[in-house]
């Protein structure tokens, strides 16, 4: 008895004493998801991100968890074909199904606000905060097809000067975006989004490329 009790110790220390190899996971390196998208709004405009950014309802942005904070995505409603291009600054949806969490304005250009739930596609174009400096312009639409922007292009121009189109190709697919004029400062783009607001169209003012 003893002597078994003497070999259970040993191999006890030479297991304690064996080199430990470290298990590694590799991180999660999908580029593209699929599922549920939702959007938040006036509840929580104005309050602290998990970035430590203020929530602003009406930029574009998007809450995700686990894509690095800074992460551009392009987020693709499946039932109408409309794209947003949104950057991840905070953490969530915490409801099952869900896989990403928009803005207010995101959702105002997916169409998907009386909707409140769409099926998406996410996909990640890269891991670079957006500057917050520079010229800004005016997004009025963002489309699969390129009839369509042409189309919304030539509506706009009846009107407004320096309308353009605006191509990025990802993996996945290619999005033409409908943009309008250079402005130095937020006042006079917001002086001309809210006219096209007035007009009936859904204007996001963005950092000029």
């Amino acid at each position: 008895m003893k002597r078994v009790l003497w070999i259970c110790l040993v191999l006890i220390i030479a297991w304690g004493c064996a080199p430990k190899r470290e298990v590694k996971i590799p991180p999660v390196t999908q580029r593209v998801e699929y599922g549920w998208a939702s959007w938040y709004g006036k509840k929580f405009h104005g309050r602290r991100t998990s970035s430590g950014e203020v929530y602003n309802m009406y930029q574009l942005s998007a809450a995700h968890r686990t894509l690095p904070m800074g992460t551009r995505v392009m987020v693709t409603h499946l039932k109408n074909g409309r794209l947003v291009m949104v950057t991840i600054n905070d953490r969530g949806p915490f409801v099952k199904g869900r896989i990403i969490d928009l803005s207010y304005a995101a959702a105002q250009v997916l169409g998907m606000v009386d909707e409140g739930l769409a099926r998406v596609r996410v996909e990640v174009l890269d891991k670079r905060p957006l500057p917050c400096e520079g010229p800004l312009t005016i997004q009025v639409g963002s489309f699969i097809y390129r009839s369509n922007a042409l189309r919304l292009m030539e509506e706009l121009q009846k009107v407004y000067r320096e309308v353009y189109i605006t191509v990025l190709e990802t993996p996945e697919t290619i999005c033409y975006r409908v943009r309008l004029g250079r402005f130095s400062t937020r006042q006079k783009a917001h002086t001309i989004a809210k006219r096209l607001a007035q007009d009936g169209y859904t204007p996001i003012i963005i950092k000029a490329e």
